[in-house]
């Protein structure tokens, strides 16, 4: 790894067929992107789908004028030059990891691309004194520009204000039933189901270690067998619930982290400071779940609050009782 890097080129020891090189090889890429963009939006997004074509579009013909420029001045062959072969030069997100964007991160990134490209090639004409190499940077800065005034444009052209604010309920919907919904019910599911076990040996031994190990067993057992559950239980391609790993992640944590809430502070060795700040635990968990209900699933306050909470201290009471006894 060392040594890859340090064999990269240098930007300024580049020679003007080289950049041209690099240009070429970064239009592809750029094009490429926006396509992987637009066919994982064309489905759910088919407006900004149609954006991201055109701007692909673009960076074709911005390609085809720099092969014409590299044919005319140097012949065929271009030489094999990418971005990561250039220490300094700017970078793009792998393919994998863009397409797991959200549609609005898909669109600033899409911004952010222009944006680097421009500024780069405008830094780039002033650190040289060649004046032709100068003028093929400042044609690749304008290029960039012209490309971002032409991208606002196409978002004018197929983004109207009714659908750009369809799309976007769109994705608010999306994120709710992937990450909102299965992360809500993990977290009813960790700080309910685990209070009665964790609170019953909490009583019947007054020994926090090993109350703080049965609660870390009830929780990371809970939290594995929700996150399988909801990734297995619907693959998302009919219901539109998004990815299943994404589901099952959301929901595993959740569960997770709602049972630990009330697990961790038994790690204070005094029994009783401990069952004091559980029980407090408790009730923030609670109402924090009746608040994200209300927030995110539109369902009234004081009811939500009153089913969470009422359940949950009688499934706390249930744990003492039986605990005690």
């Amino acid at each position: 790894m060392i040594s890859g890097i340090a064999s990269r080129r240098q930007f300024s020891d580049l020679s003007d067929r080289e950049m041209l090189a690099l240009a070429i090889s970064s239009e592809e890429d750029d094009a490429r992107i926006y396509r992987t963009y637009a066919e994982r939006l064309r489905d759910d997004y088919p407006s900004t789908a149609a954006v991201f074509e055109g701007m692909a579009a673009e960076e074709d013909g911005h390609r085809r004028r720099l092969i014409d420029l590299h044919r005319k001045r140097f012949g065929e062959t271009i030489p094999l030059l990418r971005r990561e072969h250039v220490s300094g030069y700017y970078a793009r997100r792998p393919v994998w990891l863009i397409e797991n964007l959200g549609l609005e991160r898909m669109r600033e990134e899409a911004e952010l691309m222009e944006r680097d490209a421009q500024t780069f090639y405008e830094r780039a004409a002033t650190r040289t004194s060649d004046a032709e190499t100068r003028k093929l940077l400042g044609d690749l800065a304008s290029a960039e520009a012209a490309h971002t005034a032409r991208a606002d444009a196409l978002m004018d052209e197929h983004l109207g204000e009714e659908e750009k604010s369809r799309e976007d309920r769109t994705a608010h919907r999306r994120f709710i039933l992937t990450w909102v919904q299965p992360g809500l019910a993990g977290l009813m599911d960790g700080s309910v189901s685990t209070l009665a076990p964790i609170f019953a040996t909490a009583f019947a031994t007054q020994d926090p270690w090993t109350t703080f190990l049965v609660g870390l067993a009830a929780s990371v057992g809970a939290g594995i067998s929700m996150g399988f559950t909801e990734a297995a239980s619907d693959d998302g391609q009919i219901s539109g619930r998004g990815s299943p790993w994404k589901r099952g992640l959301a929901s595993g944590v959740m569960t997770t982290l709602g049972g630990l809430g009330h697990a961790l502070p038994y790690l204070i060795p005094d029994f009783w400071t401990a069952t004091t700040i559980a029980i407090l635990v408790v009730f923030v968990e609670l109402w924090a779940i009746a608040w994200i209900q209300n927030r995110f699933m539109q369902t009234p306050f004081f009811r939500t609050a009153l089913q969470v909470v009422f359940g949950g201290a009688l499934v706390l009471a249930a744990g003492i009782l039986i605990g005690s006894g």
